[in-house]
């Protein structure tokens, strides 16, 4: 995790393009469960979008780690801050994130994720994750998200 927090540079509040990036919600996933097969690991989640003017969005996506992942795992919950210039429409935040990440797991574990990408839309490029199993993760992770229908 030490890892993780030295690459996002410690900060929580990420700004958009030009600078100013207000907190518009919160984007929430459940990642499946899964199995690290040493070199890597890709997972599905799905996820809600909450704004703070109270609208929920859904997404599907995919969650894939290139490194050290060793273990079994169950079913993950990570929560993101997320930052845009203003009130985003449905949508908005599909695309691909990338970055680095760091989990420990021993019955119950946690882990940190520092990704970033998108559009306009900026995750807090520190999540934090709670998840159960016996499982040691290092490396480079990418997410891509998809709205639902």
């Amino acid at each position: 995790m030490a890892l993780t927090l030295a690459l996002s540079g410690g900060s929580a509040a990420p700004a958009t393009a030009d600078g100013v990036g207000i907190n518009i919600g919160s984007l929430e996933c459940i990642v499946e469960g899964g199995i690290g097969l040493i070199i890597g690991s890709s997972k599905s989640m799905d996820c809600v979008y909450r704004s703070t003017t109270g609208r929920e969005d859904a997404y599907t996506g995919r969650l894939s780690k290139v490194g050290l992942d060793i273990g079994v795992t169950g079913e993950a919950r990570m929560i993101w801050g997320v930052f845009a210039p203003g009130i985003v429409e449905y949508g908005a935040l599909a695309g691909r994130y990338v970055g680095a990440s760091a989990e420990a797991t021993a019955g119950i574990g946690a882990g940190a994720n520092a990704l970033v990408g998108g559009s306009s839309i900026t995750l807090q490029p520190l999540s934090v994750q709670v998840q159960t199993g016996l499982n040691a993760a290092l490396g480079v992770s990418s997410m891509t998200l998809e709205p639902i229908d």
